[in-house]
């Protein structure tokens, strides 16, 4: 079984990440910050790892993806309410994340997506019960 998750992506610009992410309301955790990469606490055992191109290229031995053209994944986060996917959504959009659909109520889960300021994907839903997770 895994400790700890860290997803990695790259961040064109690593101060306005930072920021982004902060005002959607993550905290960060300095063990795994610094200069050239930020890591953004999306639960207790999940961390969003930003690094800057350069550093992240140095990990990924590949070129990094040009997301104004392409998406090479889809990251989605769960939530305990539409509330809360609601309200992250409105936090994204006035942080500067492109919110590219409205909302979609398929009963058994509601859900809505946004873009962040890299051009990374990122659905968020609410199950219609915690079990169905």
């Amino acid at each position: 079984m895994h400790q700890q998750i860290f997803i990695t992506l790259p961040a064109k610009d690593l101060a306005r990440t930072k920021a982004f992410w902060q005002a959607l309301g993550y905290g960060l955790d300095p063990k795994f910050s610094g200069d050239n990469a930020v890591s953004v606490i999306l639960g207790e055992h999940i961390r969003l790892m930003l690094a800057n191109e350069e550093t992240f290229m140095h990990f990924s031995h590949k070129v990094v993806c040009d997301t104004s053209q392409a998406l090479e994944v889809l990251h989605a986060l769960s939530f305990d309410s539409r509330e809360h996917v609601d309200a992250l959504i409105a936090k994204a959009r006035a942080a500067g994340a492109v919110v590219p659909d409205e909302a979609e109520d398929h009963g058994f889960m509601y859900a809505q997506g946004f873009y962040d300021p890299d051009g990374h994907g990122w659905n968020c839903c609410a199950w219609s019960t915690p079990a169905d997770c």
